[in-house]
């Protein structure tokens, strides 16, 4: 699925226009690259976590020489999967 067909049923589902739908999802996922930005965890309960994480520096590989490099600290953002979506994957197999 999309994202043309994710908005589609989603306004189907709640009885909105796709305009609408979709100003919603734009504005969710908008709403959690802010905080997760900021260094906020955003928690959907069940459904999903998004949070910030820091990664080590390290010592990476150059794949066409093979030649060490030093790959500096960073950050990350990390997705979670909640419950209802392991169950929902775990159901459908």
């Amino acid at each position: 699925m999309n994202k043309g067909e994710l908005v589609a049923a989603m306004a189907d589902r709640a009885g909105v226009s796709q305009k609408d739908a979709g100003a919603c999802l734009d504005a969710m996922f908008e709403t959690i690259a802010a905080q997760v930005s900021m260094g906020n965890e955003v928690a959907i309960t069940g459904w999903l976590k998004a949070e910030r994480a820091n990664t080590a520096a390290r010592i990476g590989r150059n794949p066409q020489t093979g030649a060490a490099l030093q790959v500096p600290a960073g950050t990350r953002t990390k997705l979670t999967v909640g419950s209802k979506l392991k169950a929902a994957g775990k159901s459908r197999r």
